[in-house]
């Protein structure tokens, strides 16, 4: 189960807190690409994730593993 599932949200909603696209962070979840975000951006994926900025590094994981859980 992927963190966004874990708290009830959609990818969708991901998507739009951030900025991105729903295929943008179907992309992330499948490890088909690596998220590059603003900072700005990075705060907002924070403050919906209920996650400060140490917990999701350990999510960004290079696209050869996989990818944003």
């Amino acid at each position: 189960m992927t963190l966004r599932e874990s708290l009830g949200l959609t990818q969708k909603q991901i998507a739009d807190a951030v900025g991105v696209t729903d295929q943008t962070v179907s992309n992330w979840e499948r490890g088909i690409h690596v998220p590059r975000l603003t900072l700005r951006q990075t705060v907002k994926l924070c403050e919906i994730t209920k996650r400060n900025v140490e917990d999701l590094a350990d999510l960004f994981e290079p696209e050869t593993e996989k990818g944003f859980k």
